[in-house]
């Protein structure tokens, strides 16, 4: 569903950006079960298949909590409650979940069965049991621990660069620098209005502004704007998709590392950042990038307490020899 989202310039004030584990882990699963294609992710989801249909057989709540997946209509909210922060823990978010009422469960999973072929009677037994808020908690908390956790450093520092970012443009330039590149379906409007195509309702943010989590495996955006929950918008975050490995050529004239560190730098990024990217100590990362530096391919520029890279003209026309030179 699309929306139309006043804003007032409040909200401005109001809106954060958060990452959340929880999040990120359930939509590894809609990957996993082959509800969305994997795209860059296509080898890690080969290798994690297997630990997944483990799972499936260990967990009992897995299994139906997968089966409700369906795009475009309703998806139950509570096993993914919108985070607090950009540190938000996974066993903060866990406890919300395990929080939640039974009632409102099945409320959620009657509304989200609407529609659907009714499953076996099995599964319904799991979906209305007194016991399904942790069944799903439990299940979501494995497939953390055995699937998402391994990957979860490079994953964090994918989704911290694009919130410091996204943020900063927020504070310094407002909605329309926020928004740019977040989504072809959301643009601004002049008259105060973030459209999110096809717009089929109207809602008004009121100063409670809007909460923007990014990520790494959606390729587009789901909005969250149920009255019950803090209005929210999940979008894919910049960065996901470059390379890991770098090109033959590349790596023989700079080398594989600086190479890396080059490809990286498609999105803007601090020494620390790149250091949780490509789990390499502070001292190498820096020395890379004083070489690429030196050598006129990277520049650098301070951003409060912070020192933000960017690749040249010279570094993209490196790393991309068709793209067009500023």
């Amino acid at each position: 569903m699309g929306y139309l989202i006043k804003v007032s310039p409040q909200d401005i004030v109001t809106s954060r950006f958060a990452i959340s584990p929880l999040m990120v882990t359930k939509q590894a699963l809609w990957l996993l079960s082959g509800r969305w294609e994997a795209g860059v992710w296509r080898s890690w989801i080969r290798q994690a298949r297997e630990p997944y249909g483990r799972l499936l057989v260990e967990r009992p709540g897995l299994g139906p909590m997968v089966g409700l997946f369906r795009g475009g209509h309703y998806n139950i909210d509570f096993p993914a409650p919108p985070p607090d922060g950009v540190n938000t823990s996974l066993e903060t978010e866990l406890a919300t979940v395990r929080a939640t009422p039974a009632a409102q469960a099945h409320r959620e999973i009657t509304r989200n069965l609407e529609g659907m072929p009714r499953p076996a009677g099995a599964v319904l037994e799991v979906l209305f049991s007194p016991d399904v808020v942790g069944l799903f908690a439990d299940a979501l908390e494995a497939v953390w621990t055995r699937i998402v956790s391994p990957i979860w450093p490079r994953v964090h520092a994918i989704l911290e660069r694009d919130v410091v970012q996204r943020a900063g443009r927020l504070a310094t330039y407002g909605w329309a620098a926020a928004l740019d590149d977040l989504s072809p379906r959301v643009r601004w409007r002049p008259e105060g209005v973030i459209e999110v195509t096809p717009a089929e309702q109207e809602v008004a943010l009121e100063g409670r502004g809007l909460l923007f989590v990014p990520s790494p495996f959606v390729s587009g955006i789901s909005s969250y704007l149920e009255h019950a929950w803090p209005y929210a918008i999940s979008y894919p975050a910049r960065g996901t998709g470059i390379p890991h490995e770098t090109p033959d050529g590349l790596a023989t004239l700079i080398g594989r590392t600086r190479a890396r560190v080059l490809l990286e730098l498609a999105v803007p990024a601090t020494t620390s950042q790149l250091v949780r990217l490509l789990g390499l100590s502070l001292g190498t990362v820096g020395g890379h990038l004083a070489a690429l530096r030196g050598a006129g391919l990277v520049t650098a520029n301070r951003v409060g307490r912070g020192v933000l890279y960017h690749r040249t003209a010279l570094g993209d026309s490196l790393v991309s020899p068709s793209a067009p030179r500023s």
